[in-house]
């Protein structure tokens, strides 16, 4: 019988090389407007007992993977050719503890979307338990609410941190109450402002995510501007940006279908955050754009220092014809560009021009945007 440990659906893009181990099921709340992540799925806790056998089931892989390695005449080492014996025998977690070994062994994700709403002594009674048992991992991550990090004591968080939590994903989306209470976050800025403020203070490294074009044109000033408040409050480490895109099926979509909100187009998303990243202001925080939804992926960097080149580089997308916006727009979905700087390869250029004449001379331009943009979340 194959051995095998619970995972969860989702990670963040950072966390691609972690281990994935879950301590709770879904999602505690589930109730955000534009998120599909965890719909119809009940929110459970697990056991300490049952995570720590996963623990155990994870450490016998490992013995696994090298003991495979050695029969299969590669000396107990991890290289290319043993992944690709791995993934073809079909056993994902298998694979997945090879891969997590090919890339060091350091990192851990604990899944799923609010595991810290566990008992800060079980949790840290995981936590002491993994580094014992995987004394190679350097560093341990997960996602909260900031619902539930404003309830916890700053003595709680910095038992977490000395136990081996190091960094604490939050979805802040918005810092606007208006946005917040649209897409019912369950979250008010006077929360996100706590919980991060308490993060910091336990030392354990903070990540706040952001929804670009979460305000819609209605409140499009207000979640840049209130946004870039609430960050300067907390001066997280990361301030980590993502795109909206209204998922069909959540109750977002069916808010723009009753005409209750109305979506930015693209231009406006970027005025947007150029309007955010000005307003950024006495913070040292590190703004990445970590993913593929992201119209300007090359808009990252250490603030304030930085500051100037992303706006710079908004501005030079801003300035562009109409025509050659809507050329790296699509080049962009399509995954022909990855930054504007491609834009000068002639073939990749006609490449895009060619089907953005061929869908707007059938009228399906904007549908097949949509449809593009859908494919990556």
């Amino acid at each position: 019988m194959a051995l095998s440990f619970e995972q969860g659906p989702i990670r963040p893009p950072s966390e691609a090389a972690s281990l994935l181990l879950r301590l709770t099921r879904n999602c505690p709340w589930n109730k955000c407007a534009f998120c599909r992540s965890y719909k119809g799925e009940t929110f459970s806790r697990r056991s300490v007992e049952e995570i720590k056998n996963d623990i155990d089931t994870v450490v016998k892989l490992c013995r696994s993977v090298r003991e495979i390695s050695r029969k299969s005449g590669f000396g107990g080492l991890l290289n290319l050719d043993m992944l690709i014996k791995l993934y073809n025998s079909g056993d994902y977690q298998l694979f997945h503890v090879a891969s997590w070994l090919h890339n060091g062994g350091k990192t851990v994700f604990l899944q799923d979307a609010n595991s810290l709403v566990m008992k800060t002594a079980d949790v840290v009674e995981i936590l002491k338990y993994l580094k014992e048992r995987l004394p190679s991992i350097e560093r341990v991550t997960t996602y909260a609410r900031s619902s539930t990090l404003a309830r916890k004591s700053v003595e709680e968080l910095t038992a977490l941190k000395q136990a081996g939590l190091s960094r604490i994903h939050v979805g802040m989306e918005s810092g606007s109450d208006e946005v917040l209470k649209l897409i019912n976050k369950g979250a008010t800025a006077q929360q996100h402002i706590e919980a991060g403020r308490r993060v910091k203070q336990s030392g354990i490294s903070l990540s706040e995510y952001v929804i670009l074009g979460m305000g819609g044109k209605q409140w499009a000033r207000e979640h840049a501007l209130e946004t870039a408040r609430v960050l300067n409050m907390i001066n997280p480490d990361f301030i980590r940006l993502r795109s909206l895109t209204v998922a069909e099926g959540t109750p977002l979509s069916q808010k723009v279908q009753n005409g209750e909100f109305e979506e930015e187009t693209e231009a406006e998303v970027l005025t947007g955050e150029k309007l955010f990243i000005e307003h950024l202001d006495g913070i040292q925080s590190n703004l990445v754009s970590d993913h593929s939804m992201n119209l300007l992926e090359e808009v990252q960097g250490k603030l304030p220092a930085d500051k100037p080149a992303m706006l710079a580089t908004i501005d030079r997308f801003l300035a562009l014809p109409e025509r050659e916006k809507q050329n790296f727009i699509l080049g962009k979905r399509w995954g022909v560009y990855r930054v504007l700087d491609d834009m000068r390869d002639p073939s990749q250029y006609a490449r895009v021009a060619a089907a953005l004449d061929r869908l707007e001379k059938e009228g399906k331009y904007q549908a097949t945007l949509s449809y593009l943009k859908n494919q990556v979340i």
